[in-house]
């Protein structure tokens, strides 16, 4: 993404280029508009028929003056109704496109985006922010096109019955352009400031929602609410200062035409200004005052177009943001999980400190391989690695001798399962959240072959709708140990050769624990298992473990050979077993 803000004009150019695939609606929605533009004059002009009519005109204008006044009104409707309903389908054409794309780009970008990112913010970026975006777009453009057309026809309605006095009213031109420029300014760096303040609030919402369990236990309600209060009130602040520029602005300018209107008034008074008819000059001054619910339109929308074009600019960062670096060039049809790690080294983007420092692993191929350690020994990261999570600065990660980085990511990680110990549940049904992903279509009886070898048919049958039974939001409807058995049979059913199991036990009671346990002794047979772990009782059978301190492998060996060489690992278990709790 470019350091440099883009223009307004710019900025415009480009949301308007989401009109194209709308474009015959929006063709219609034009010419209904330049039709309801075109009676406006010609409503004006009917003060001259009126006029004649008073003073003795032929008797047909009776009939005439009325029926032309209702077929003017009825042209007029019928021109802004084509006009505002073609211009709804091509808004709701665009926030549907818009939507979509934020949300696709949002799905492709690194797992680097995601932890910066405010959860709260991007989901209002995708959500509401969007409907701004597009009301810059149709409502602006529906203002602009109907209003502009309309001060347009009756502007050049007015140069054909008058051009001395019309050269009053564009005189005031500069004086409006100036307080227009003048909001559009201010307008914008205030719809920046209180979409921020938007998001912020999203995400506050956002986040007490999901620990209302904390809040409540915490006795954090007074709190919260003081937070939130302040983000409201923040906003509300930054709401109002937003409506006083985009009102002061409308009063201002139809002063400024008020101005020029009454000395237009007082000037046509006189014979000289004015060589036609009495009707003539009626309809002058009709016209002239139809102009300003066009102005007083044309002001408004300033600040439609403002808040939209910096909701743009977020919007636009999001789609602009470079998706998840991929430089495979071959698709890894199988592999037998043979992994190799050579002198590795990684650090977080803008930290200075090495997570990992010159590992090196072998893994072999069907083999359990358990890293154990402090908390912040950079275990998780180098799963992670792995994994291909992140783009690693230093050294090497092969598979089965290749480098990893040849393979593309969706063929690379199609061969790795993973079972962390915070299980993400989607909103669906048990069988869904089972076979999830590219492997929704799997049979029935695949999904309850790996249900009954994960143990979710222990109390899969005492839900009366099985499989089809909701989970709720994030699994709210299920215990962490049931939980835990959908995503090990998540994984049974994707039945990859490599699998890593990230603290998968950590959070669980000992019955839960031993039952998962069993499962994941099943779902581990025959597959490289990289296993990250705090209860050292449920790594002890593991073939190779391996103890990391500081980004670095201080240790590794079997069971035995560990507590033999009574080293860090020997401290570990000594003191987990004397505590009787997890590792500090």
């Amino acid at each position: 993404m470019s350091p440099e803000k883009p223009g307004s004009i710019a900025l415009y150019r480009r949301l308007v280029s989401y009109l194209k695939p709308t474009w015959h609606y929006f063709a219609i929605s034009i010419l209904g508009f330049i039709v309801y533009a075109a009676t406006q004059p010609w409503l004006a002009s009917i003060m001259k028929d009126i006029e004649e009519t008073l003073n003795g005109g032929p008797d047909v204008n009776y009939l005439y003056v009325p029926l032309l006044a209702l077929g003017i009104v009825l042209v007029r409707g019928t021109g802004e109704f084509v006009g505002n309903f073609f211009m709804a389908l091509v808004a709701r054409g665009l926030v549907h496109r818009l939507r979509t794309q934020s949300f696709d780009s949002m799905l492709l970008l690194p797992t680097r985006f995601f932890e910066d990112s405010s959860s709260g913010q991007l989901i209002y970026k995708v959500t509401a922010l969007v409907e701004n975006v597009t009301a810059a777009v149709t409502r602006a453009l529906t203002i602009i096109i109907r209003e502009g057309a309309t001060s347009i026809a009756l502007l050049g309605y007015m140069i054909w019955s008058n051009w001395k006095l019309t050269l009053i009213f564009l005189a005031t031109a500069p004086l409006i352009a100036l307080v227009v420029r003048w909001t559009s300014i201010r307008m914008r760096k205030l719809s920046k400031q209180m979409q921020q303040s938007r998001g912020v609030i999203t995400h506050i919402a956002a986040e007490s929602i999901n620990g209302y369990k904390e809040i409540k236990a915490f006795e954090a309600q007074a709190s919260e609410s003081q937070r939130f209060r302040d983000a409201s009130l923040k906003n509300m602040q930054q709401e109002v200062k937003r409506s006083l520029t985009s009102e002061a602005a409308t009063p201002i300018v139809q002063f400024i035409y008020a101005v020029a209107l009454s000395i237009l008034l007082g000037i046509a008074l006189y014979p000289s200004m004015n060589n036609g008819s009495m009707g003539e000059l009626m309809a002058y001054v009709a016209a002239a005052a139809l102009m300003p619910k066009s102005l007083r339109q044309l002001t408004t929308v300033n600040s439609v177009i403002q808040q939209g074009l910096a909701a743009a600019e977020d919007i636009f960062a999001l789609l602009d943001e470079k998706p998840e670096h991929d430089p495979g060039q071959r698709e890894l049809q199988t592999t037998r999980g043979d992994i190799v790690i050579q002198n590795l080294s990684f650090q977080y983007p803008g930290q200075d400190k090495h997570v990992l420092d010159n590992i090196s692993l072998h893994i072999p191929a069907g083999k359990t391989v358990a890293i154990v350690g402090r908390s912040g020994s950079g275990k998780t990261t180098l799963a992670k690695l792995v994994a291909r999570f992140y783009d690693y600065q230093q050294g090497n990660i092969l598979i089965d001798g290749s480098d990893v980085r040849e393979f593309t990511l969706k063929s690379y990680r199609r061969q790795i399962s993973i079972v962390s110990q915070q299980v993400t549940l989607f909103n669906g049904t048990i069988g869904e959240n089972i076979a999830f992903g590219l492997y929704q279509d799997a049979s029935h009886d695949d999904i309850l072959r790996a249900a009954k070898d994960a143990y979710v048919s222990e109390f899969l049958e005492q839900q009366p709708k099985g499989l089809d039974t909701l989970v709720g939001e994030d699994g709210v409807n299920l215990s962490g140990g049931q939980r835990q058995r959908v995503a090990i049979a998540r994984a049974l059913l994707k039945n990859a050769p490599i699998l890593i199991l990230d603290e998968a036990t950590s959070a669980l009671d000992n019955e839960s624990e031993s039952m998962i346990q069993a499962a994941l002794e099943k779902v581990m047979r025959h597959r490289t298992t990289i296993v990250i772990a705090h209860r050292l009782s449920t790594i002890e059978n593991a073939d190779l473990i391996v103890v990391m301190d500081e980004g670095r492998i201080i240790e590794s060996g079997s069971h035995q050979q560990l507590l033999a060489n009574g080293g860090h690992y020997a401290r570990l278990h000594s003191r987990q077993f004397a505590d009787n709790g997890d590792i500090a």
